[in-house]
């Protein structure tokens, strides 16, 4: 592993999304409201014979959701909620609250199953992992630091009884965690926590970075991972493997683009997936709350999707001394839908398919799940009459899009208009159906999100079968 060191001709100043917009307090809603009294079409099963109709169960919530979050330049973002499955089936959903962060359990069809667990002082859903006996939570607590930020924690509940909870960053490491914009991983042995830092002390004091970390099922530190990787991240995938390294991808921006950083903490020779303007808020948003994720098949390839502008012209900046960054011209002003393959945990292989093309479309909110034995599906939310400004845009909501692929990016259905969003971790169940929870609201882009979050006390659990 090799540290990406920041250096003093590394300047980009890192403009840090609001974990939620006016705190998780805030119950008023906005002027201009999110969601909309229009909602899209659905086609018929019979223009999509591949994809089945997506279900939904209602789930009581015992607090109110701020389902939406200020990203750069305050853009809406849909506060992340995590769906994930135990080993035996069952569900369980994470979000935040004033209170906490709540963890509902639900059956296998989705149905609450009992109380929720609040997560007392926890500011962020980080990431999730089901267990039989309860679950594991990836999110943030309050910490005494030079900047008065929080801490990373690694949070594990027991039959409804705090198990540990292991601080991730602190004095001794010179980090904090004001955002995680993070990722959980289990194999059944370790967790794997990745996630966004910033430099308390140290070599990268004020700069902002990621870290891995690994943590036994008891609770301790493990060996593995870094203390300092892709900077600034401005996206993070993690897939947890039976052996070796997690497979780890970053948006880095000074680098500029997507790379691979399993193992090696995202140095200077990285492999590249795809060079972007990486500028904080210019990508097409983290994972897996905001875009992508990273799915693995039975014979080892792995595909991940994202918001993408392409690269008409990518270069070293010549005005960096230390020879580390690039300058890369955007192909497009609007973000496009693309998917990208790996042939194994360390090697791109090829070029991302695009799956959009129309240049006054915006895409935010891409995801990509398993679907079947060799099939993907792809989802996003479709903006029309894009209007950008510093990398973000708004528009005219059109919809929530399914599209299912094979491993190649061949086309194997069009697409699927729904009402269902995705705002969040989608789980795979034992029938290899896909499962997530949201915010029953039709959304608006229209404008900046600059006050309150509206809230809900209902989500709805979707179900798409195979």
């Amino acid at each position: 592993m090799t540290n990406a060191r920041p250096t003093t001709s590394h300047r980009r100043r890192h403009v840090a999304r609001k974990p939620l917009a006016a705190g998780l307090g805030a119950v008023g809603v906005l002027a201009g409201a999110w969601y909309a009294t229009a909602t899209p079409t659905t086609t018929t099963t019979a223009a999509a014979p591949q994809l089945a109709a997506v279900t939904n169960t209602t789930v009581n919530l015992t607090a109110k959701f701020p389902y939406l979050s200020a990203g750069y330049n305050n853009t809406r973002e849909w506060t992340r909620t995590a769906t994930a499955v135990a080993p035996n089936g069952t569900l369980r959903v994470a979000w935040p609250a004033s209170d906490g962060v709540h963890v509902t359990p639900l059956t296998a069809a989705g149905r609450r199953s009992g109380t929720d667990t609040v997560v007392k002082g926890a500011k962020e859903v980080g990431g999730l992992v089901a267990h039989n006996d309860g679950f594991a939570l990836l999110t943030r607590v309050s910490d005494t630091n030079k900047w008065k930020e929080t801490a990373a924690a690694l949070i594990r509940y027991k039959n409804g009884t705090q198990a540990f909870r292991t601080k991730l960053t602190g004095t001794a490491s010179h980090d904090t965690a004001p955002l995680l914009d993070g990722q959980l991983t289990w194999n059944g042995t370790k967790y794997g926590t990745y996630f966004v830092v910033h430099g308390a002390g140290g070599f990268a004091d004020g700069h902002f970075g990621d870290k891995l970390s690994y943590v036994s099922a008891k609770g301790a530190k493990l060996t593995g991972g870094w203390s300092w990787g892709c900077s600034h991240n401005e996206g993070i995938a993690l897939h947890a493997e039976t052996t070796g390294a997690f497979t780890s991808l970053c948006f880095d921006d000074w680098r500029s683009g997507l790379f691979v950083s399993t193992g090696i903490g995202a140095p200077d020779n990285a492999p590249a997936v795809q060079r972007e303007q990486c500028w904080a808020g210019y990508c097409g948003g983290t994972f897996a709350g905001r875009t992508g994720d990273l799915v693995k098949s039975s014979t080892g390839r792995y595909a991940t999707a994202f918001a993408s502008r392409g690269a008409a012209s990518a270069a070293k900046n010549p005005d960096d001394a230390s020879g580390r960054g690039w300058t890369v011209k955007p192909k497009t002003s609007t973000h496009q839908v693309a998917v990208a393959f790996l042939k194994n945990r360390n090697t791109p292989a090829g070029k991302p398919v695009y799956l959009t093309s129309a240049a006054g479309t915006e895409n935010v909110d891409v995801h990509i799940a398993p679907y079947g034995k060799d099939r993907l599906l792809v989802s996003w939310e479709s903006l029309r009459n894009a209007k950008c400004s510093s990398g973000t845009c708004t528009g005219t909501f059109t919809g929530t899009h399914l599209r299912l692929i094979d491993w190649n990016g061949a086309l194997k259905t069009p697409d699927k208009v729904v009402q269902a969003r995705i705002s969040g971790d989608v789980a795979t169940l034992k029938d290899g159906s896909l499962t997530w929870a949201y915010a029953p609201v039709t959304p608006s882009y229209a404008s900046a999100l600059t006050g309150a979050s509206p809230t809900t006390t209902t989500l709805k659990v979707a179900r798409l079968k195979p």
